[in-house]
């Protein structure tokens, strides 16, 4: 009984998590815009140089270096985190391009496509099940999504692209054998060597890859907990909820990004803008109704261990 019960709070904790997790991802364009002087390569090979330390802080705290044994001696779990490091890396990759290069639509696009895969995976792949007021929901998205591919095709490789990666990252995140902190951790110091490499090449060059002013420097170094919190929070988000209710979560983050667009960034918006936002939040409405009605025992939980 008390396990039962205690499988009835995960969906709710998950929630927090990822309302957190997505809050977060949602305003970070105004983070990286700041550092639209640095080439994107840089900004994601100090991404990650800064993340490693600062994981490694909260792994000594949480006495998790067992769990990291016990995954890394694990060939399929390390598998799959090196092919989760991969997609973060190429997603963290695509997304500051995006920001700095002035398509911050274009990529918050690509993240109103995620819940559709999401909700897609999480049906077909993990053999979730949805009422008719959620696939009434995804339906009515969709269709918002639809208009929006047809207004944005221009850049419609950096969304598609950012969609894909992420799916599958959050697909294999919540099925792998570790938990949030410990996979992180394993698929950051994955990426480390590469991120070095990358920088020590750059450096040779004569280039100069800590920031040319103290404001790019400071950012720079503050961009491991900048990028890593968020993640965490959603990784443990993705072993707690239903991938399917964390895919309609996800509509938070590219709703902050386009309105950080157009008001702060002054980028342009379409008709085909006002047209599908609205579907896309009747829709995310319609799929929080249905969550709240579902009695908590009967949210589907992850299948991965802890």
């Amino acid at each position: 009984m008390n396990a039962r019960k205690h499988e009835g709070h995960l969906p709710r904790k998950g929630l927090l998590y990822g309302v957190g997790a997505y809050g977060l991802w949602g305003v970070l364009p105004i983070y990286f815009k700041a550092l639209a002087g640095v080439p994107a390569f840089d900004i994601v090979a100090h991404r990650v140089l800064w993340s490693l330390p600062f994981l490694t802080l909260l792994i000594l705290a949480s006495r998790s270096f067992a769990k990291v044994r016990a995954a890394i001696t694990q060939p399929r779990t390390l598998g799959i985190l090196a092919l989760t490091a991969l997609l973060i890396g190429v997603n963290w990759l695509l997304y500051v391009y995006a920001v700095t290069s002035g398509h911050i639509l274009a990529a918050s696009f690509g993240y109103y496509l995620n819940p559709l895969a999401n909700v897609l995976l999480g049906r077909f792949v993990l053999h979730e099940r949805l009422n008719r007021l959620q696939w009434g929901a995804v339906v009515l998205a969709a269709a918002g999504i639809c208009v929006l591919a047809a207004g944005a095709l221009g850049q419609l490789w950096i969304s598609l692209s950012l969609c894909a990666s992420f799916a599958l990252y959050g697909l294999l995140r919540k099925v792998v054998a570790a938990d949030a902190l410990t996979g992180l951790g394993i698929e950051t110091a994955i990426l480390f060597p590469l991120a070095i490499g990358w920088l020590a090449w750059r450096s040779s060059g004569g280039a100069s890859v800590i920031g040319t002013t103290t404001v790019d420097t400071t950012l720079l170094v503050l961009s491991g907990i900048v990028s890593t919190t968020p993640l965490i929070l959603f990784t443990v988000a993705a072993r707690r909820l239903a991938y399917s209710t964390l895919g309609m979560l996800q509509f938070i983050a590219p709703t902050l990004q386009f309105l950080i667009a157009v008001l702060l960034y002054g980028e342009k918006v379409a008709l085909a803008h006002a047209v599908a936002f609205p579907a896309i939040w009747v829709g995310l409405a319609l799929y929080t109704i249905a969550l709240l009605r579902t009695p908590p025992a009967q949210e589907e939980l992850p299948q991965a261990p802890e």
